[in-house]
């Protein structure tokens, strides 16, 4: 594969939202972009769901979900989204779980979860949706891993990860589900494990290697889990700093590259928009050691081994959602000092967009 040149990266600004949004989420449903739920500049956890229509550059306003909700976990079951969990009105976590046929346009109340979460992670395998771990109405870490059957509208509770945790990073890659760092009552884990469906059992892999909050990460074609910048954690006395340390766990070998075989990046950033893209390790925006949100950009170039600058983005914001849709990185909403309702869209500039 040829890799595009740092200059052949494009931004551009499509339709803004309607209102600003931060914690949404965001799915992609036969190649469209659905936005739910999510907080509005009060800080209120908002019902909408939206589609985007490129073709006239608009969004769309759909029926809003049954109980509005921020930071849910999001599955794309066939042309269904499954909602699950997530923060509510009160702020508390919620147990309601609802599906969105997107060929009828109607919402479905359906089986709810155990027990109240938020900050669960979900990955889809042969049509079943998998939720990891996440932060009870008691504000404790959950080691739970339930299994979603759409057909019967069940969910099933599989053997438990060994390390409780929230907003953790959970990827499937073939039979196997890998969960990577998350937090319990605040604070980063290192913890690293992995789930073989086929064995039902779970191993513990190599931790990571430094406790990091808000970091980004990706993982590329290769099988590699890629951990980028963040928040690391100071020790009693010491404040937290932000880092452009670069970290990649191959699962073929089993164990972390050594430093001398990663890159850090140019910029130290945390809580920004990360993606791998045509072969390429994307990241955009974020906070840094500057008084105000970050526009930068920057791309690495794996046959170079270095990070290069790409274009900045038209808006500067953290806390962003993002998504790839078709070789194309989308950026939506996010904080640039109140709630953003800034889209953008990043994409190799020999295919333009609209």
């Amino acid at each position: 594969m040829v890799l595009p040149s740092a200059q052949e990266f494009h931004w551009q600004s499509l339709a803004q939202l309607s209102s600003g949004r931060v914690y949404h989420s965001l799915a992609e449903v036969g190649g469209q972009l659905y936005v739910v739920g999510g907080c509005d500049e009060a800080g209120q956890p908002i019902s909408a769901l939206e589609l985007y229509s490129p073709e006239v550059d608009q969004w769309v306003s759909l029926p809003p979900m049954p109980t509005p909700r921020a930071g849910a976990a999001v599955a794309v079951l066939g042309k269904q989204l499954l909602v699950v969990g997530g923060v509510g009105k009160d702020q508390r976590p919620l147990k309601a779980v609802e599906i969105y046929n997107t060929e009828e346009g109607k919402w479905k109340k359906r089986s709810s979860l155990r027990e109240a979460a938020m900050g669960i992670a979900v990955t889809v395998k042969d049509g079943r949706a998998f939720a990891v771990g996440g932060m009870g109405a008691d504000l404790l870490p959950r080691s739970l891993l339930q299994q979603y059957d759409l057909r019967k509208d069940v969910w099933a509770l599989l053997p438990p990860m060994p390390t409780p945790r929230y907003d953790t990073n959970a990827c499937l890659l073939g039979s196997k589900i890998y969960v990577a760092g998350g937090r319990q009552c605040k604070r980063s884990v290192k913890a690293f494990e992995v789930f073989d469906m086929e064995n039902r059992s779970w191993t513990v892999l190599p931790s990571l290697p430094c406790k990091r909050s808000y970091s980004g990460v990706t993982w590329d074609c290769e099988g590699r889990l890629h951990w980028l910048g963040g928040l690391r954690q100071g020790g009693l006395h010491q404040r937290s700093k932000f880092t452009k340390n670069v970290n990649i766990f191959d699962t073929h070998q089993g164990l972390w590259l050594k430093s001398e075989d990663t890159v850090s990046m140019k910029t130290k950033r945390a809580d920004f928009a990360c993606a791998f893209l045509r072969g390429r390790i994307i990241v955009a925006g974020g906070l840094g050691n500057q008084p105000s949100v970050m526009d930068s950009v920057e791309a690495f170039h794996p046959e170079k081994r270095k990070w290069e600058k790409l274009a900045p983005m038209a808006m500067p914001r953290c806390s962003a959602s993002s998504i790839v849709i078709r070789d194309r990185l989308l950026v939506v909403g996010g904080v640039n000092q109140i709630p953003s309702s800034a889209h953008e869209i990043l994409y190799v500039k020999e295919e333009e967009f609209l």
